[in-house]
């Protein structure tokens, strides 16, 4: 997300801005534990890197960007093996802490605007798409000793994640918009959150796909845990948008 607005006072230094931005956090109540704990951690750091290098958000999205291609690229062209799935999970982590830290940078220099949220979106868009494409191009070039059946977990892995992701932003929209005509906001329900969503939500962390692929040497085994892992998002997504069709029921009735 690019910046508008003047930057702040400058920082003492790199310690200072982490500080900073530590003060500045969205509200990480129900979020994926490595997306809390450990991603917007390491976000923050690249954050305070890229201010003190004079980047801004849109680029560092852009190396987002660049560095999730890398591993995605290498996922559909190379040989599965043990050093590769250690490379692709290494870069695919690299990215999305990168992926937190232009929205932090962005916060850091003033706030946002559109074209950088506009951005954002569009590339997390193509990269949910392009991440189970890539797998399925793998299983099908290298997967011999499987049966044909796997083909159908990327497929469904790519309908699950791009309908999880367009409802999700899509109920965050609707909200707002209701929120500005009746002018109050709509707050979230609060069933289910904190730990216990916390916990539940740890199969859509993004970061856990990634990880995954500390298995690809083991081709086998891989295509059980990302089974696994389909399964579990399709369940979570029944759940999330009938969750969501009540309460944008609950609007319309309001």
């Amino acid at each position: 997300m690019t910046a508008t607005g003047e930057s702040p006072a400058a920082p003492l230094g790199y310690r200072a801005i982490v500080r900073q931005l530590a003060t500045a956090q969205k509200p990480g109540r129900g979020a994926p534990p490595y997306s809390r704990w450990v991603n917007r951690r390491l976000g923050r750091l690249l954050a305070a890197a890229a201010f003190l290098m004079g980047r801004t958000p849109n680029q560092v999205t852009m190396v987002s960007a660049a560095s999730t291609l890398v591993a995605l690229v290498l996922v559909a062209t190379v040989l599965p093996s043990w050093w590769l799935g250690i490379l692709v999970a290494f870069l695919l982590l690299l990215g999305y802490a990168l992926d937190s830290a232009d929205g932090q940078l962005a916060r850091l220099l003033g706030g946002g605007t559109k074209s950088g949220e506009w951005l954002d979106h569009v590339v997390d868009a193509f990269k949910i798409v392009i991440f189970h494409g890539v797998i399925l191009i793998s299983l099908y070039r290298f997967g011999d000793e499987l049966p044909d059946a796997v083909l159908l977990i990327p497929l469904g892995f790519i309908v699950v994640s791009s309908v999880f992701f367009f409802a999700m932003i899509l109920t965050d929209q609707l909200r707002r918009i209701a929120s500005s005509e009746r002018g109050h906001a709509y707050a979230k329900p609060s069933g289910g959150g904190g730990w216990l969503q916390t916990i539940v939500a740890i199969p859509t962390d993004y970061a856990v796909l990634c990880l995954s692929f500390v298995l690809f040497g083991w081709l086998s085994g891989f295509v059980i845990v990302y089974g696994l892992l389909f399964a579990a998002n399709a369940v979570i997504l029944i759940a999330v948008l009938a969750r969501w069709w009540r309460e944008l029921r609950m609007i319309d009735a309001s």
